[in-house]
Formats: structure tokens, sequence, C-alpha cells
């Protein structure tokens, strides 16, 4: 009994150094695999950066009061006070205009016919934290909408898509009383690339003369809306783009000695 002890005890302890080795190779091949993979794993890319947005289709605007033809201002306001128009303030031209005109034509006994007419632009630059221009015309196109649906005293609102008038155009309708008279209203929210134009075509007959008719506010408005909207594509041009393929083969120094000639025979004369 008193022999069998201290071997008992040798046994137990010669048992418990594998064990203790067996944990400390664990533990050292934990280690060993967690080095590895953190060595295999790709470090973070600190400069990856997110996607670039599209770029601004447009970089100019036109100037507003050429922006509807002279042809185009005759036949909706033929008694404008301002043919050239009137240009409405802004702190920063080149992201922002707009231009009016406005006039009584006059009828003696017959009555008198008013109009008004005015162009608004708005363009959006492309920009890494706020979005792509074409996104953030799109996006103020709908706040404009909004805006004019909401006109106090407005009635008989009608909305109503509109096509082949830039990228996407929307054409709002109603009536509104003011000045003791009833006002026919068309306006036309309409995005072209980046650039958002808003157009509003108002008349109303005054003295016994007959209100005018909403389809010919509204084929008004969208006559003048084609023209806006082909403006900001032509103040965009390059020089190259409006040179005509024939004219560029002739060579630009008989070019411009024919002009000179023409110019000495008209200083001569």
């Amino acid at each position: 009994m008193h022999r069998s002890a201290p071997r008992l005890t040798r046994i137990l302890a010669c048992a418990a150094v594998p064990v203790m080795l067996v944990v400390a190779g664990c533990s050292s091949d934990s280690d060993g695999d967690k080095d590895k993979a953190s060595s295999s794993s790709p470090a973070p890319d600190a400069t990856k950066s997110e996607p670039a947005v599209a770029a601004a289709k447009f970089a100019e605007l036109p100037d507003p009061c050429k922006s509807i033809t002279e042809k185009t201002v005759t036949s909706l306001v033929p008694a404008a006070n301002h043919k050239k128009g009137t240009q409405g303030k802004s702190s920063d031209t080149a992201a922002r205009g707009s231009c009016s005109w406005n006039g009584l034509d006059d009828n003696g006994v017959k009555g008198s016919q008013y109009r008004w007419l005015d162009v608004g632009f708005t363009r959006f630059a492309s920009d890494q934290a706020l979005g792509s221009g074409a996104d953030r015309a799109g996006n103020d196109l709908t706040k404009q909408l909004a805006k004019v649906k909401a006109v106090e005293g407005a009635k008989k609102v009608v909305t109503t898509p509109v096509s082949a008038i830039g990228d996407q155009a929307t054409l709002i309708t109603y009536d509104l009383d003011k000045t003791g008279e009833n006002f026919k209203y068309a306006t036309i929210v309409a995005r072209t690339g980046n650039v958002v134009v808003t157009l509003t075509y108002n008349g109303a007959g005054y003295a016994g003369s007959k209100t005018p008719s909403a389809e010919k506010i509204t084929t008004g408005a969208e006559m003048a809306a084609k023209n806006a909207v082909a403006a900001v594509a032509t103040a965009n041009e390059s020089p190259e783009a409006s040179t005509s393929p024939k004219a560029s083969t002739k060579p630009a120094s008989k070019t411009t000695d024919k002009a000179t000639d023409k110019a000495s025979d008209k200083a001569a004369s």
C-alpha cells in the first residue's frame, strides 16, 4: 500500500505531460493560422474612392432674351413693350438666367388682348457629393412642377407629359382670375441634359375681348419651349460643329481674301 502510492503519483505526473504538450501544440498552431490568415488577407486600399459621377452635358447657358426667336416673340406677344425682352436679375448668369416679354394689343372698340411670356434657365454642374448634373436637374424639375401646381388661386389645373421637348417635359395648364379677368396659363418645365427650362405663357381679353382659348395658349407655350431648348444646345456648340464639311475644305486664306475684297469694295464705293 505504501509503495503503490508513490508509483501512482509518478504515473499521473507522466500522464499529465502529453496533455500539456497537446494543449501547447494546439495553441501554437492556432497562432500560426492567425498569422497565415492575416498575411494572406489583402490590405485595405486607402486610395479606393467612390465611382466618379457622369460629366455634365452642357457648360453654358444661352442669352435668355435671345433664346426665343424674334419670329416666335412677335407671334406670341405682338404688342410687346420691349421686343428684345426684359432680362431678369441673376447673381450667377452661368448657372441661371431669365427673360420676359409682355404687352397689351389694343384693338379699340373691339377690346384688347394681353399676353405675357417668360423663360428661365437653371444649369446644374456634376458634383461627386451631390450627383450628376442630369440627376440634379431632374430633381429640380420635380420641384418646379410642384411649385406650379401650388400656384395660389389656380383653377382647372391639368398636368400632361410632353414629347419632343428636351429629354423630358411636362405641361401644366390652369386658369387664374386677376385684374378682374380670367387668364389662361400654360407652363412647360423641361429638362435637357443638366439644364432645366421653365417657360410660361399666359393671356387674357380686356374690354369685352374674348379670353384666348387654352389650346392657343398651349400651342404658343410649346413653340416657345422648343426654341428655348434648342438655344441651350446651340450655346454649347463648338466652332468646329458649326462648320460645314464643304466649307472646311476651302483654304482659309482664300475665304479671308474674299472677305477682305468685299470690305475694300464697300470702302471704295
